[in-house]
């Protein structure tokens, strides 16, 4: 598939990262399916694509997600100020700036495939956000722990939301459905746990992939301005808002949900929880404990 021939495509890192412009996207709202299958191949060429200068209102914004697929509203988070269930909205000086490493929603069991993001107010200086290519940071693994990766699940929750109860496990190393490509998938905002080590292993080994994702050599930084369209593919990247500015700065947010996590092989090792008698040690087996009894559970009704 071509990029229409008024289309600039500018690459802003080694790594991940495009800005489209010659475009107005609400022309792409209704019916063009050429420029959908364009925007389409474009993301899962860069990962994250950034349309500046676009005037989209909130339905149109909510019937450009919907050309993309099934769209929902946060499952825990409210709008402060407009009354749509489909948009998420973010006003940073009524809440929190997500200033850690995070793919969006990875508590649930079909998470995020893709995010439309519309920047509607910002400060002139800071609160930039950063991408990190999920694939590359794979690959540049050491083939010892990339093996031992692809052999591991993780457990995620929603604790940062005030809910830890919800929880999903998802494979560390999962392939896009699309492009074939394997991809780290644990964050340090969500995910808790290595399903298959011990608590302290498990400490160990996710600090270190939460920490290698981050490397500058896989990221893109991106300046906002009023306007602005971001879309980016949660299948194979993170993303990180830098709490550096001064004034508000307010995001509407179209989710595309729906995404099936394939583990690029299924792990040979069950569930690792401590055996033996209760100890103070045993607190950090209690909750992947309480999934594994859900679970059991549900698979039993």
């Amino acid at each position: 598939m071509g990029t229409p021939g008024d289309w600039t495509v500018e690459r802003l890192a080694g790594a991940l990262g495009a800005e489209i412009s010659g475009i107005n996207l609400q022309d792409l709202v209704a019916g063009n399916e050429a420029g959908i299958a364009a925007v389409k191949a474009l993301l899962l060429e860069h990962k994250v694509i950034f349309f500046p200068a676009q005037t989209l209102s909130v339905d149109e914004h909510v019937a450009f997600g919907k050309r993309f697929g099934t769209i929902e509203s946060h499952p825990h988070l409210k709008n402060p100020f407009t009354d749509n269930s489909e948009i998420f909205e973010l006003a940073a000086s009524r809440g929190g700036v997500a200033d850690e490493w995070h793919t969006d929603i990875t508590f649930q069991k079909n998470p995020s495939i893709l995010s439309i993001l519309k920047m509607v107010k910002c400060p002139s200086v800071g609160g930039d956000t950063m991408w990190t290519n999920l694939n590359q940071a794979f690959t540049e693994l050491s083939p010892p722990l990339r093996a031992l990766c692809e052999g591991l699940s993780a457990l995620h929750d929603a604790h940062p939301h005030g809910h830890p109860e919800k929880m999903a496990v998802h494979p560390v190393v999962r392939v896009h459905p699309e492009t074939q490509e394997k991809a780290l998938f644990v964050n340090e905002h969500f995910t808790r746990r290595l399903v298959e080590l011990s608590a302290s292993e498990s400490r160990t080994i996710l600090d270190y992939l939460t920490e290698w994702v981050k490397n500058p050599r896989f990221t893109v930084r991106y300046r906002w301005t009023p306007g602005t369209i971001a879309i980016w593919d949660n299948r194979c990247t993170q993303h990180f808002v830098l709490n550096d500015f001064e004034g508000e700065r307010i995001i509407q947010r179209v989710t595309v949900v729906g995404d099936v996590v394939e583990a690029a092989v299924q792990s040979p090792w069950q569930p690792w929880t401590r055996q033996g008698r209760a100890s103070a040690a045993t607190r950090l087996d209690r909750q992947l404990n309480q999934y594994l009894r859900e679970r059991e559970t549900a698979s039993s009704d």
